[in-house]
């Protein structure tokens, strides 16, 4: 199957699973644990219907505005570590095929081109992530970088202060770099395209971000060992505090799941706040994001920016979350569904799909733009989703 002829997000996952090795797939694929969370993230999106309106959505224009910053659709690609796994030069496609499609797209404190690379090679907004990693030195270094590259906002993630019990990379012995098994060459020669393109490639990824950390002489397996050292379960809300005190621009917190953590976000100077339960990846057992997005809107001020992240795979699961109060979502699988597929155009093709999708849906919704999106466009499943 070419790019273009994936009609929807799964095609696009389908070429990814056919294309790279079992342990990849899966690292790129899975969960925490029984990945119930994985899939509630998905199930939330399926027990809400769209109501049908007439004559109401003809010409509909999906652009909206996050930060005083204006973008083609209320999408962003979000962030995501070790990219270059999946295509040489990962994360310069995914940057590139957001700048061509007109949005936002938020670079990974675990990507494998320095921030610095893409502010010199893609000229269009983009933010950046920090993981609460190492102690202050550490935050405070990629922050002063981030503001000196121009980088807009700066999304803090809090909800990984240590790592999941992800059962699929625990199996296939993979914790941020890939280790040489027997059943892993195997899977590797039988996967040539990726072999050659990525593994024997000019661009073998590597943590290029944590680099100046450890100096140009770092192995891959020195650089997945320091991620793996500066977890910090002692990150506090104080440290929160001084990451804001040194941060110009605005600030977002990744990983808010109640409302106490998001009117505390608030109170300690955060400008928005993403709903997020990391894609299933973290604590096994957490809600939907998506069904935990109404209280949180519910309980925040007027002036907070809330985005969205987890299970979205069509252009109608951005309507409802947008519907029940979020300005915009972070997408995380889909594009690099797009990018393991077939780099940059898988990427563009993904993002293709859902701004399609999405305006279909607002057309049979009978709304114009996403700021007129609301519950009245919603209701509640009453039957069983099919199977």
């Amino acid at each position: 199957m070419k790019m273009k002829n994936a009609v929807n997000i799964d095609d696009l996952r389908r070429l990814a699973r056919r294309r790279l090795p079992r342990v990849v797939f899966d690292y790129l694929d899975g969960g925490a644990e029984d990945e119930l969370t994985l899939r509630a993230n998905r199930r939330a999106f399926d027990d809400l219907t769209l109501r049908p309106r007439l004559l109401g959505g003809g010409r509909v224009d999906l652009s909206t505005e996050i930060f005083g910053q204006s973008y083609s659709a209320p999408f962003l690609i979000g962030p995501t570590g070790l990219s270059g796994i999946y295509w040489p030069e990962g994360d310069l496609h995914l940057a590139g095929a957001a700048a061509e499609a007109g949005i936002g797209f938020a670079l990974s404190t675990g990507s494998n081109a320095s921030m610095e690379t893409i502010a010199r090679r893609i000229d269009a907004p983009r933010w950046f992530q920090l993981y609460p990693w190492g102690g202050p030195e550490f935050s405070e270094a990629l922050v002063e970088r981030a503001a000196a590259a121009g980088y807009s906002a700066l999304i803090l993630t809090l909800d990984s202060l240590v790592g999941g019990k992800r059962e699929r990379d625990l199996r296939h012995g993979f914790s941020h770099e890939i280790r040489m098994s027997a059943p892993v060459v195997l899977d590797g020669l039988m996967h040539p395209r990726w072999l050659a393109s990525v593994w024997f490639g000019r661009h073998r990824p590597r943590f290029e971000n944590l680099i100046p950390f450890l100096g140009d002489a770092a192995s891959d397996r020195d650089l997945a060992e320091f991620t793996r050292s500066q977890r910090n379960p002692h990150f506090s809300w104080e440290d929160v505090r001084r990451i804001r005190g040194l941060w110009p621009g605005p600030l977002l917190i990744k990983g808010v799941m109640c409302a106490e953590d998001a009117i505390r976000a608030r109170a300690e100077g955060a400008d928005g706040i993403v709903v997020s339960n990391h894609g299933g990846r973290q604590l096994d057992g957490a809600p939907a994001s998506l069904s935990v997005l109404p209280e949180i809107v519910a309980a925040l001020d007027e002036g907070a920016t809330v985005l969205l992240d987890g299970g979205i795979r069509r252009g109608s699961d951005i309507v409802k979350a947008l519907a029940l109060g979020a300005q915009g979502v972070l997408l995380g699988r889909a594009p690099l569904y797009g990018l393991a597929a077939g780099g940059r155009e898988g990427v563009a093709r993904a993002l293709a799909i859902l701004a399609d999708e999405m305006q279909r849906t607002m057309i049979l919704t009978g709304c114009d733009a996403p700021r007129h999106l609301g519950r009245d466009h919603l209701a509640l499943r009453t039957d069983p989703p099919p199977t």
